[in-house]
C-alpha cells in the first residue's frame, strides 16, 4: 500500500490520534539516548516521531528521517523545518543513503511489515547501524485486527480484501528469527493492545476505518458495499456497542526492542 494521497493523509492523522502518541511515546519510553547520538527513523511518514528524537539530542546529534513517498517526506520537511539537527531522505528502506555504523539507533513504527523484501530493509538498518547500537520497532499483528459492529458477512469481506495492503500479515512473530540471522542479539518484546470503543476525532478507529473503505473500492468492493459496512459500524457505535480495533492479540503489536553486538 502507498502512502500517499487520500491513504497518506489518513495516515497523518492517525499518527496524530491516541494511538500514535501512545506508539511513539512506547518508543520513546524504550530507547537510551545519547547527547550526540545519531539517529534514523525507518518509515518517518509526517515527521511526529522526528520532532521528539530531535529535542532528545544535542547539537551534536543528528536525527534521520527516511520515507519512500515524496509526500510524506514533504509533510516531514513542514512540520521539521525549524529543526536544525533533522535530516530527511527520499528513499527505500532497502537503499539507504548512509555509510556504513553510521546511526546508533535505529526506530520504526508500524513500516515494516509494509516493505514487499523485508529482509533486504532489515539488511540495510544492520548495515547502518553501529555496534552495539540499538533498534526499536513496532509493527502490528494484522491477522489478529478487527472491527466489530456490521454484520458478519459484509465484515469478514471488507476485512478479507484489506488483507491485501500489507506486505507481512505475522511480522510480529517472524521477526525474531530474521533479526538473530542478522547477529541481533538480547530481543525482547512487549505488547501493545489496544481497544477502543469510541469514535471520534481524536479515536484512530475513524482514520483506520476510513483507509480500509479507500482500499477496499482499490480492490473491487462496490461502493455500496463500503457504504453499508460504514453506516453499520456507525449506527452500532452510536448505540454504545463495543467494536475493536485490534493493534495486537495477546502477544501482538510487539515492541521489540533488539541490541547488535
Amino acid at each position: 500500500m502507498e502512502f500517499s494521497d487520500d491513504i497518506g493523509k489518513l495516515q497523518r492523522l492517525m499518527a496524530a490520534s491516541s494511538a500514535g502518541i501512545a506508539r511513539r511515546q512506547a518508543i520513546m519510553d524504550n530507547l537510551v539516548i545519547k547527547a550526540d547520538d545519531k539517529i534514523i527513523d525507518i518509515g518517518c511518514g509526517g515527521g511526529y516521531l522526528l520532532e521528539l528524537l530531535a529535542k532528545s539530542i544535542g547539537t551534536k546529534g543528528r536525527i534521520y528521517g527516511l520515507d519512500p513517498s515524496e509526500e510524506q517526506i514533504s509533510q516531514a520537511r513542514l512540520r521539521c523545518e525549524e529543526i536544525e539537527n533533522i535530516t530527511l531522505l527520499h528513499s527505500s528502506a532497502d537503499q539507504i543513503d548512509l555509510e556504513d555504523n553510521t546511526c546508533d539507533v535505529v526506530t520504526s513504527t508500524q513500516t515494516l511489515e509494509y516493505i514487499p523484501d523485508v529482509d533486504a530493509a532489515l539488511s540495510e538498518s544492520t548495515r547502518v547501524l553501529k555496534v552495539n547500537g540499538e533498534l526499536v520497532n513496532i509493527s502490528i499483528l494484522w491477522d489478529h485486527f478487527r472491527f466489530y459492529g456490521a454484520e458478519k458477512k459484509l465484515n469478514d469481506e471488507i476485512h478479507e480484501s484489506f488483507r491485501a495492503h500489507c506486505s507481512h500479515q505475522m511480522l510480529p512473530m517472524e521477526l525474531p528469527g530474521k533479526l538473530t540471522k542478522l547477529g541481533f542479539k538480547n530481543i525482547k518484546h512487549k505488547s501493545l493492545s489496544f481497544l477502543i470503543t469510541h469514535r471520534d476525532q481524536n479515536s484512530p478507529a475513524i482514520y483506520t476505518e476510513r483507509t480500509m473503505a479507500v482500499f477496499a473500492l482499490k480492490q473491487g468492493i462496490s461502493e455500496n458495499k463500503v457504504r453499508e459496512w460504514q453506516e453499520q459500524l456507525t449506527k452500532n457505535t452510536n448505540r454504545m456497542t463495543f467494536w475493536i480495533y485490534k493493534l495486537s492479540s495477546a502477544d501482538k503489536c510487539l515492541l521489540r526492542i533488539i541490541f547488535k553486538y
